[in-house]
């Protein structure tokens, strides 16, 4: 049972009280278990026509879930042999991006990812997610590093944006995402990028300038945050509902955009609700999708890039 119900998620949190309650009830009052058989079919389907119904603004609540896997969650339970890999080599470690060398289902690769936190303390430690320069200059390192022992770039993306701080403008924020942006376009290695949560502004793409841009089904992956383009819109945050329903940031027309280029389906009730499921379901996909790439040689890997991004909102 989740610990945390989402607003829209409000009539399923009722019915899974009255399922623990029964539950409890029955070690003192005799048995109801007909009952709770009963509940928790319905919670089950009502969780599953809830989410087959998702609107933006919904899944752009379910992006943000406390309860998500995070890219911590994908290290552990995809990769062996981590070793991080610390710094920008300029000014510091930045911990909003994690990255370094691993093993992939036996491929030798570099993975690197947002990491937001799961509590308050390593919320704090990771900066929600947002990354400095420094955070996407050690980007930079890392795929400069793949490249000189040819080794696959795999990236997980979940942030709201690059951190707007003051600090972050003085160090050259704008061209730090710009340069890592850059290296991911002319990578001569394969490089596949899912987004797993938010995919927010130039602070997601500096990461997902790959041959492969995959989103989990209930992702979103925007130019901007829904309250940000509410704000600027209609100076009123409070219309981000509005923002999210105009912005095509769902995965069916993010495809139809040639923005991404697989959407990978969720456990029922999102990758929350079964978190082994969700991170089994992407490593399969990267998989599938790093076997096909791995043939291909440098000048090819760049050429399917380039060709890839000049796709993105052609008509012709």
């Amino acid at each position: 049972m989740a610990t945390h119900y989402l607003e829209f998620e409000k009539p399923i949190a009722d019915l899974e009280a009255k399922i623990e309650e029964l539950g409890l009830l029955s070690a003192t009052s005799g048995s109801f278990e007909a009952e709770i058989d009963g509940l928790r079919k319905k919670a089950d389907q009502l969780r599953k026509k809830t989410y087959a119904e998702l609107d933006p603004w919904k899944k752009t609540q379910v992006a943000r879930h406390p309860e998500r896997p995070h890219f911590v969650d994908y290290l552990t339970e995809l990769f062996t042999d981590f070793t991080e890999l610390h710094g920008d080599r300029q000014f510091g470690d930045d911990q909003a991006i994690l990255g370094g060398l691993a093993r992939f289902r036996g491929q030798a690769v570099v993975v690197m990812g947002h990491e937001k936190g799961h509590d308050t303390a390593t919320r704090l430690t990771h900066n929600f997610g947002m990354a400095r320069p420094e955070g996407y200059r050690k980007a930079v390192r890392l795929m400069d590093l793949a490249e000189r022992f040819g080794l696959p770039v795999l990236t997980f993306v979940d942030t709201a944006g690059a951190y707007p701080g003051l600090g972050a403008e003085e160090r050259g924020q704008a061209e730090a995402i710009a340069r890592s942006t850059e290296r991911g376009l002319t990578l001569g290695t394969p490089m596949i990028a899912t987004v797993t949560g938010e995919g927010g502004s130039g602070g997601a793409i500096a990461l997902a300038a790959a041959n492969r841009v995959l989103m989990l089904e209930h992702s979103i992956y925007s130019v901007i945050s829904p309250e940000g383009a509410a704000g600027i819109l209609w100076r009123d945050g409070g219309r981000a509902r509005d923002a999210a329903m105009a912005m095509k940031i769902t995965g069916p027309d993010l495809m139809e955009m040639k923005i991404v280029d697989r959407v990978i389906p969720e456990p029922v009730g999102g990758a929350h609700a079964d978190p082994d499921a969700a991170i089994k379901a992407v490593g399969d996909a990267v998989s599938e999708e790093l076997q096909a790439l791995l043939p291909l040689s440098a000048a090819a890997l760049r050429a399917q890039r380039s060709e890839r991004f000049y796709a993105i909102g052609r008509t012709a």
